[in-house]
């Protein structure tokens, strides 16, 4: 063999091996767009279980749908560089009747992200040391640091909505919330803190149709709590508290944003769309990563693993 032989051969080979890593490399970046189809067709899953489901809107289309949540994921990343190269604290509420769609919208938001600038905060009831505290106090706890998001799947608003409707709290617990919650924003923002507020709105036809989805879907059947039953029959007053709530709590500082949330698709993308421009980011230069060579010790030698401690390959 010739020495232009190798050099061919040498070339084919690198040919090769380039062509493998393409295709790695388009597989990876296919695997990450598939952890949003898998959401999306568990979607589809749900509302097909009915066929006679609530009509409104025709869905937006869903190559679009697809194309405008990356591209506005992309976006969130770009703020979540922003939020921590500043050092900023962004809080952001989402309220809303059950099965309105915010941990949907919670989930896209915080799919793409690194958890530890960007968290949920969920909290259960309050137990009993909790209930002798002061309301916001556990709420506090959560609040972010500089460099954070914190994103509220309910919030401190749970005493303006659920308490009162369930008579979880007193008349004057109620009352001296909404005495409370104005300062207790301001002094939020007064700390530097981004402040968002948003109310998921949806129908009483399509909630209706949402639980009746969750209790047919055993995959989602624990969404559906007792207490989201009985908060069918009192939808009214759920509706009564809501107003009252907007009406004392739509403050200057901290308005109220109401997402229209009875398309879930059209209700992601406006959230997130409107989210994106309520802060002043910025995109932050970062330096060129280098990935460094791997440095080899001659004297390391692999021991070798047992069987035994292997998961079984069943796929």
């Amino acid at each position: 063999m010739t020495a232009s032989d190798l050099t061919d051969e040498a070339a084919r080979d690198e040919a090769l091996r380039e062509e493998a890593l393409r295709a790695r490399i388009h597989q990876e970046m296919a695997d990450s767009l598939h952890e949003e189809l898998e959401l999306e067709l568990d979607d589809v899953r749900l509302d097909e279980l009915d066929h006679d489901g609530a009509v409104g809107l025709p869905s937006i289309d869903r190559k679009f749908y697809f194309r405008e949540l990356l591209r506005l994921q992309g976006e969130l990343v770009k703020l979540q560089d922003w939020v921590q190269h500043e050092k900023k604290k962004v809080v952001v509420l989402f309220e809303g009747r059950d099965s309105a769609g915010k941990g949907g919208v919670i989930k896209r938001i915080t799919q793409r992200l690194n958890p530890r600038v960007c968290r949920i905060a969920a909290l259960p009831a309050p137990n009993e040391r909790e209930r002798t505290q002061w309301y916001f106090q556990r709420y506090v706890s959560h609040l972010p640091a500089g460099g954070e998001i914190v994103l509220f799947d309910r919030s401190w608003y749970n005493r303006a909505g659920v308490e009162k409707v369930m008579g979880f709290c007193t008349d004057e617990q109620y009352e001296e919330f909404f005495n409370s919650v104005p300062e207790f924003e301001r002094m939020l923002i007064r700390s530097g803190t981004i402040l968002l507020k948003y109310w998921f709105s949806i129908t009483d036809e399509e909630q209706a149709f949402r639980f009746s989805m969750r209790i047919r879907d055993p995959l989602k059947q624990w969404k559906l709590s007792p207490m989201d039953v009985e908060a069918r029959t009192r939808w009214e007053l759920y509706t009564k508290a809501k107003e009252t709530m907007l009406e004392r709590t739509h403050l200057a500082d901290s308005p109220w944003w109401i997402v229209d949330a009875v398309d879930k698709k059209r209700a992601r993308l406006n959230c997130i769309s409107h989210l994106l421009s309520q802060i002043p980011y910025q995109q932050v230069a970062h330096q060129p990563v280098v990935l460094p060579p791997r440095v080899r010790n001659p004297d390391y030698h692999r021991g070798p693993i047992p069987p035994e401690m292997y998961v079984p390959g069943q796929y």
